[in-house]
């Protein structure tokens, strides 16, 4: 315990709740890093390709030895950059909502956008569906990256 000038007592405990709140903080960051990470390893699986990007599944067939080029599609372009767009434009709102809410409203409101993007993104018959999803999770990670 250390004094402050006014002559109060003030104790600094590591409590139950320093702990959660920081587990949460962490958390946060890896999955925003999950997300960015795990789109490179999908868009490049066989079974993804074949399933939304039939096209680019057949260039991949056909490409020797470089991977130059073959994932060149504007479409699957947009597929991996709609997440970092989407979180982009998040953040700028997610300030207002964070100012106007409070921290944890806006961490709700982070985790409905993953949950939303997770079912759309999991569920996809279509590649509408997979976009929609995608730009979801883009949404949760720009509200989760700004808040804490």
């Amino acid at each position: 315990m250390r004094e402050k000038k006014g002559g109060d007592q003030n104790e600094e405990k590591i409590t139950g709740l320093v702990i959660l709140s920081s587990i949460v903080a962490a958390t946060s960051g890896l999955v925003v890093g999950y997300n960015i990470g795990i789109s490179g390893g999908v868009a490049s699986m066989d079974s993804f390709l074949l399933y939304f990007f039939a096209s680019v599944y057949e260039r991949k067939q056909e490409a020797s030895e470089s991977n130059y080029c073959k994932f060149d599609d504007p479409l699957l372009q947009t597929f991996t950059s709609s997440l970092y767009i989407a979180g982009l434009l998040a953040t700028f709102v997610s300030v207002q909502t964070t100012q106007k809410l409070g921290r944890k409203p806006t961490i709700l409101i982070a985790g409905l956008f993953y949950l939303i993007g997770v079912c759309l993104v999991a569920l996809a018959q279509n590649i509408s569906m997979l976009m929609i999803g995608r730009i979801m999770l883009g949404f949760g990670s720009g509200f989760v990256g700004q808040v804490p």
